[in-house]
């Protein structure tokens, strides 16, 4: 599970979350995408994910309304 610093405008209230899988559907606005890195040294698993986060990003890019 994804988890970091994720806030979104929703009904005009700035709302923050720490899992990637708490965010609304839909959304006006992503404000911020701060995921957590894993700690030094990655394994082949964190690579993996490290690796997702642009492809993370642009999910919730898409389902804002306003972005």
């Amino acid at each position: 599970m994804l988890t970091g610093e994720f806030s979104i405008i929703k009904d005009g209230k700035l709302l923050k979350y720490q899992h990637y899988d708490s965010i609304p559907t839909n959304f006006e606005r992503l404000i911020s995408f701060k995921p957590d890195y894993p700690p030094e040294p990655h394994t082949e698993e964190q690579h993996n994910l490290i690796s997702k986060f642009n492809d993370y990003l642009k999910e919730l890019m898409s389902r804002a309304s306003n972005n």
